[in-house]
């Protein structure tokens, strides 16, 4: 079942969803991303309709490839939301060994924020690092962008090294500038949305297209 763990389970699924690639393929036309960033990029655009994430979606130039890396690897998936939990596939993460966090409505990170007048997302960032999740781990955000920053604020003073941070966090305050900020960094790999749009839709959509990458590694080797 290996070749086909990280695609539709029936004929029928896969067929619909190989031709709705190829479909964007062909609306799409020529584009400026690599062809390890492309099928990110494309899955993002499969699971909105939305062709505005060809432009919109930005990579550092390392980051289709640390996404690679740390899944074979097993590392940890930190999500800002349980709604990205929820979205990715179990079997697909399972066949990885990879395991998903999110701490967002824990007591623990609530009366923290409530204390520090902070909020949710942010000590739930903290919680993660202070377990050790963040290490190597894939960062995966697609509403909070005071997550973002936080994230950014652990990589600079306190030492967390994630393998890669998707940063889709979608909205008015502070999305576009929370994204801007992480893209501003050049030793941490990043994928972004520039400007408000966003979403948990696109960070599932990014990790799945990371998990297809790195089956097709794992059996290239």
């Amino acid at each position: 079942m290996s070749e086909r763990i990280t695609e539709q389970l029936t004929q029928a699924g896969r067929q619909i969803e190989h031709d709705s690639f190829a479909i964007i393929d062909r609306e799409a036309g020529p584009h400026g991303y690599t062809a390890e960033q492309w099928p990110l990029v494309r899955r993002m655009i499969h699971a909105t309709a939305d062709f505005e994430f060809n432009g919109l979606a930005r990579f550092h130039p390392d980051a289709v490839q640390a996404g690679i890396d740390a899944i074979l690897r097993g590392r940890p998936i930190v999500a800002d939301v349980e709604m990205i939990c929820v979205g990715l596939s179990k079997p697909r993460l399972a066949h990885f060994g990879i395991d998903t966090h999110q701490f967002i409505s824990d007591e623990d990170v609530i009366a923290s924020a409530k204390a520090e007048n902070s909020t949710r997302a942010v000590q739930a960032m903290r919680k993660a690092h202070r377990l050790g999740l963040l290490t190597d781990g894939i960062v995966a955000i697609g509403n909070a962008p005071t997550a973002l920053l936080e994230v950014k604020r652990l990589c600079e003073t306190e030492g967390a090294r994630p393998a890669l941070v998707i940063g889709m966090p979608v909205g008015f305050v502070s999305a576009a500038e929370s994204k801007a900020a992480i893209a501003a960094l050049s030793d941490l790999p990043w994928i972004i949305t520039e400007g408000r749009k966003g979403g948990s839709t696109l960070v599932v959509a990014a990790i799945h297209a990371l998990l297809a990458e790195a089956e097709k590694a794992r059996q290239a080797s």
